[in-house]
């Protein structure tokens, strides 16, 4: 049986350009879709698979992700005070339990791989998930994470969840080269950054959920920067496929690129589409907008 995945990397040092001006003086995971910050929904989705340990890769101006996982006694003793008792039961069930949440800082925007890698102390050696918070799934079922552990529970190894887009948006994502399909999974054979226009290997782009064995922290190490002049994370995924495996989760669900200001409002009508009491408010809401 392969060793059990407690823990989670979020890397969320970026500083949010795509939002401006909205993100001048507030991180771009704590933008909300509906009622609850992106980093919150990522966290739940975590939580969700099982994960017990969750690690913040923060960077300056990034305090109040801290202060988001942490108790607000002044806000909690008002809440009981004024019997919101639903309110309160929402806030304390999202939070970590003490020794659940930790952070460390990037102190220079080196790319992803390097945000990793500032993780690797905390981490220690034993396998891992990590979470871009820029990507939420909506899942009928289980969260996209689950999905992935599912598999990595039967076959070990490294699993990165993939999602087939057009031929021609290729270009703007990482995607693998795979072996013969086993339902939704794929052995990984390969694996490019942002291929040019008709050289990809085919139409899989890698999402922003990976479960990682220790070993890709040594190959970080000593990994030289790559695209955009950035530490990749898929350049040293790359290097560990030679002596690991990896496979490629089809999952079921829909993602959305909140990185992106189209995905970000989309994501925010899908999500309170699927609350019962917005529904309707919201359907009517857009029938007036179009």
């Amino acid at each position: 049986m392969p060793a059990r995945v407690r823990k989670a990397v979020f890397p969320v040092a970026g500083l949010g350009t795509r939002f401006l001006p909205a993100t001048k003086a507030m991180p771009k995971e704590m933008l909300t879709v509906v009622d609850r910050p992106l980093i919150q929904h990522v966290v739940d989705e975590a939580r969700e698979a099982g994960i017990e340990h969750f690690i913040f890769v923060t960077g300056r101006g990034k305090g109040v992700i801290e202060d988001h996982f942490d108790k607000q006694p002044e806000l909690e003793e008002t809440l009981a005070a004024r019997g919101k008792t639903a309110e309160l039961e929402m806030l304390t069930a999202g939070l970590p339990e003490a020794g659940q949440a930790s952070f460390v800082r990037q102190q220079a925007p080196l790319g992803l791989g390097h945000a990793v890698w500032c993780a690797r102390d905390i981490v220690g050696d034993e396998p891992f998930a990590v979470v871009l918070p820029d990507v939420l799934v909506q899942t009928p079922g289980k969260g996209c994470l689950a999905q992935m552990l599912d598999v990595y529970d039967k076959r070990g190894g490294n699993i990165l969840a993939v999602e087939p887009v057009p031929d021609d948006q290729t270009k703007n994502y990482g995607v693998v080269a795979t072996g013969a399909a086993d339902g939704n999974v794929f052995p990984v054979t390969g694996m490019v950054e942002k291929p040019a226009p008709g050289t990809a290997p085919s139409n899989l782009t890698i999402l922003g959920r990976y479960v990682l064995q220790p070993e890709i922290f040594g190959l970080l190490s000593s990994q030289e920067k790559g695209a955009g002049g950035e530490i990749q994370l898929t350049d040293s995924m790359l290097t560990l496929l030679k002596t690991e495996p990896f496979y490629a989760v089809e999952y079921e669900g829909r993602a959305f690129d909140c990185g992106s200001k189209a995905g970000f409002l989309a994501a925010n009508v899908a999500y309170a589409l699927a609350r019962p009491e917005l529904r309707d408010a919201v359907i009517a809401e857009i029938k007036d907008l179009v």
